[in-house]
């Protein structure tokens, strides 16, 4: 899907774009992006995409599955969690790119919207992207996840993925375009 993406916003491939990459000489992870980002016009999804595939960094060089279960190590009981927020937040829309990391897991439209990521043994953080929106109750400031995400909600069982998480993570969702 980013593939894809990359082509059509750039109107190169992105075998292109790692040649572009390799013959600047450029290697470490966040100056190829300042490089895509500042030479080329690149958003920072797209940099972060072709710096990972040029140095084959990336979480598609290994299997999603087993990075996702290396995350729920010894955090097994959070699974049904994450499952229930998978199968929410794909039904939003078939543009919906699901990108398994190392600790976390994104989930991108044209921007990264909600990131998943199991904190602790009883605890997910789901850091939502939502422009204008004060932290509230449950809904607290991003905390732990930066710049990336505006909002953090801590998630410790199925009952708390309800109508109000569902609503946020649709407002982050319409809010990536």
């Amino acid at each position: 899907m980013m593939e894809k993406g990359l082509e059509k916003q750039t109107g190169h491939s992105l075998a292109h774009w790692i040649g572009v990459v390799k013959k600047s000489g450029i290697e470490k992870h966040k100056a190829v992006i300042d490089f895509l980002k500042s030479e080329h016009g690149f958003t920072y999804g797209y940099a972060n995409f072709v710096a990972h595939k040029t140095n084959q960094s990336d979480a598609a060089s290994q299997n999603d599955s087993d990075l996702v279960d290396a995350q729920f190590q010894g955090k097994e009981s959070l699974r049904p969690i994450y499952q229930q927020l998978h199968q929410q937040i794909v039904a939003l829309g078939d543009d919906v790119t699901v990108v398994p990391k190392k600790t976390s897991v994104s989930f991108i439209r044209k921007f990264q919207f909600v990131l998943v990521k199991p904190a602790t043994k009883k605890r997910i953080d789901l850091g939502l992207k939502i422009k204008d929106k004060k932290p509230s109750g449950r809904l607290e400031a991003s905390g732990p996840f930066g710049s990336m995400c505006t909002h953090r909600v801590q998630v410790t069982s199925l009952k708390d993925v309800d109508d109000e998480l569902l609503g946020w993570i649709k407002q982050a969702y319409e809010q990536s375009v």
